[in-house]
């Protein structure tokens, strides 16, 4: 029973975008809050992370205290941040069918032929790109290597925190970073991930508007509103062909509209 009323909620009949698509619930509230927090945290931490590692204003008066104001900024945006991830990571166990960890490492066959074939649409072997309502295992393995790059960046960040604040609970959890990676490497691994984390947002940001124009299933407005847009095809790849009617709700949800009802 609980199994479809979590079905039920994804797929919504209020409006379909044109004949034959269907609006469905995709990217749930935590995960659309994480990642606004994520990038808004990030701009912050990049600002002032840049004016730690080199100081670009100097201040003349004696009441002026830039670099404690920066570093204070940058541990409230860090606070943030790891609770973002935090979010996700539980999410990755606690969403729904299109925000688990199996959507981000490809772990069954199906999710590495997608990759394979992904690969192929972006290196310009394959003409269309394959459907999905959520990621496709190419950009599901991405974002593993982005999340793989935060958890280096919060622990060398905390271990840089440590070392001025030397709190012995903190070090437990930290301070073996520094008997691994000298202190030099870990600011500059620190430092180096967070020009990584603005190449990926320059690659994120053209394959989004890339899928959205390609695929026109609503991909850009999604992270706003949660939902996408999908045919019969793609609703019986993600929820199955064979599921009671009651749990899809096909006879109303896969139902094309008129065109005049779509356009009016």
């Amino acid at each position: 029973m609980s199994e479809t009323r979590g079905i039920s909620r994804q797929i919504s009949t209020e409006y379909e975008l044109a004949p034959g698509r269907t609006r469905v619930y995709v990217w749930e509230r935590p995960v659309r809050i994480a990642h606004w927090l994520l990038f808004l945290s990030l701009i912050v931490l990049s600002f002032t992370g840049y004016y730690i590692y080199n100081p670009f204003v100097i201040s003349r008066g004696r009441t002026m205290f830039v670099m404690g104001t920066m570093r204070f900024v940058h541990l409230v945006a860090a606070w943030v941040f790891i609770a973002a991830i935090a979010l996700r990571i539980y999410w990755f166990f606690r969403g729904n069918q299109f925000a688990r960890i199996d959507q981000y490492i490809p772990m069954s066959r199906e999710r590495r032929k997608d990759f394979v074939e992904t690969g192929k649409y972006y290196t310009f072997r394959r003409w269309n790109p394959t459907a999905h309502l959520g990621h496709n295992a190419m950009a599901g393995a991405a974002y593993t290597a982005v999340f793989a790059m935060a958890i280096v960046e919060i622990l060398t960040g905390l271990a840089l925190y440590n070392n001025i604040l030397h709190n012995k609970f903190l070090g437990f959890f930290v301070n073996w970073v520094f008997r691994v990676v000298d202190i030099h490497y870990v600011r500059e691994i620190h430092f180096i991930i967070m020009y990584i984390f603005w190449l990926f947002f320059i690659h994120h940001m053209y394959s989004a508007m890339l899928t959205a124009s390609e695929e026109k299933n609503g991909c850009l407005e999604s992270i706003f509103t949660g939902y996408k847009f999908g045919n019969q095809k793609d609703l019986e790849r993600e929820f199955g062909s064979g599921q009671p009617t009651e749990k899809v709700q096909a006879p109303s949800v896969l139902k094309t509209s008129p065109a005049s009802k779509v356009s009016g």
